[in-house]
């Protein structure tokens, strides 16, 4: 008797489906792989990711360093992140056409610097590969047969069965709901990447300045993940950039719990030392005694936020540093150092939404990404409880999660 191919489904078409689909089609061709995105034009986070230019991965090659961008994840990647890196995320684009670029930060884009190249190229390799790409498609849920395998109903009432089943969905509430009925235990989702609203409107009329290097903390947290140091750039609503996109991430369950109130502490020299800073300005008091202390900045920041600062202290436009009294002094090195800030809410990073919170990582084999409760069923992508810092390391995890996933489900494994 002649058996039938194997009958496997992938449901979402962002990066970590295409992917996990062409793996599994690819280690194993008789497969007839199907995969099903809601919406008519998939990979819509790739089109948008990095401003349009797609940041594929980043260049961190040692699984150990790799790992330490991930609020949460980092520990089940470490072995998955031996299996499939950034370095085979290069290789695999570069053989399909898109080599990569490396820029000063480690981020790593298509040489293009066009987010199209990524998306056709997986297309392509989709296509090419013999699986079945059904946009358009939307899934309502799926039933678990007592024979063995899967049955996945269609909201065009139409229903498929398959052996494997890929749920590459996202963030995605159906695809949560999907895990959730299969038996599986979702941690609630709230925002990761995001920036800071800070109420201070004479911060925020400072908005375009930016500053090469400052260390944030949250008041009150003796985690050391919840201290950052990066570029900052101020906004017209708060507080955006590196630096605070980093903290967003590791305090995504702290500031959602406390609904986005909190005291941010700047250190705006984080190079130097509080002492080292009182002795500059002692220094500059010195040399600059008959000068305004307005225009003869006392530390290396844009001249705007200097005057800013000071006057946080309540050093007029009209102080000369000769006047500058101790009390003053001890003031103005702890605003620098140890400035206090008021967040009030959270924005948007563009359109690069990004979530914390999926299907619990206790529940998943990342040797394989099956689910350790129901056999033939995997996981990949951001549907697991699994996110990175910004700079191309959530694409990362979806690369690596959907080609661990797609080729244990073409052979079994």
């Amino acid at each position: 008797m002649k058996l039938l191919p194997l009958q496997i489904v992938v449901i979402g078409g962002g990066a970590a489906g295409f992917f996990s689909a062409i793996a599994c089609a690819k280690v194993n061709p008789q497969a007839q792989v199907t995969l099903l995105e809601a919406s008519r034009q998939p990979l819509a986070k790739v089109r948008i990711s990095g401003g349009g230019r797609c940041n594929v991965t980043h260049a961190c090659f040692e699984p150990e360093g790799l790992v330490q961008n991930y609020p949460r994840g980092g520990k089940a990647l470490r072995g998955a992140f031996t299996r499939f890196q950034a370095k085979d995320t290069i290789t695999w684009f570069a053989v399909h056409g898109v080599p990569l670029k490396t820029e000063a930060d480690g981020r790593m884009f298509p040489i293009t610097d066009n987010s199209e190249t990524v998306v056709n190229c997986l297309i392509k390799a989709t296509v090419a590969s013999g699986v079945e790409l059904r946009t358009g498609t939307p899934v309502i849920s799926v039933k678990r047969l007592s024979s063995g395998g899967f049955e996945v109903f269609l909201k065009s009432g139409e229903t498929i069965k398959c052996d494997r089943l890929l749920l590459a969905t996202g963030s995605n509430p159906i695809g949560y709901k999907i895990a959730r009925d299969l038996g599986h235990q979702i941690e609630p989702p709230v925002p990761s990447l995001f920036t800071f609203n800070i109420g201070d409107q004479k911060l925020r009329d400072l908005a375009g300045v930016s500053v090469n290097s400052v260390q944030l903390r949250l008041s009150g947290s003796g985690n050391s993940q919840l201290e950052q140091t990066g570029p900052l750039l101020i906004t017209h609503w708060g507080l955006s950039g590196p630096a605070v996109l980093k903290l967003s991430a590791w305090g995504a369950r702290i500031l959602h719990d406390s609904h986005y109130q909190a005291t941010l502490l700047i250190n705006w020299l984080p190079s130097l030392s509080q002492e080292q800073v009182r002795q500059q300005i002692l220094a500059v008091k010195t040399e600059w005694a008959k000068k305004a202390i307005a225009l003869h900045r006392g530390a290396d920041l844009p001249h705007r936020l200097w005057q800013y600062i000071i006057a946080r202290v309540r050093i007029t436009t009209e102080d000369r540093w000769a006047g500058l009294s101790h009390k003053t002094l001890n003031q103005l090195v702890q605003e620098l150092t140890q400035g206090q800030y008021l967040i009030n809410g959270k924005g948007a990073f563009k359109e690069e939404f990004v979530t914390c919170g999926g299907v619990n990582l206790k529940e998943v084999n990342f040797k394989t990404m099956e689910s350790k409760l129901i056999p033939g069923l995997y996981f990949a992508g951001e549907i697991l409880d699994i996110d990175g810092v910004t700079g191309g390391f959530n694409f990362q995890s979806a690369w690596t999660t959907a080609y661990l996933a797609g080729n244990a489900m073409g052979t079994g494994g």
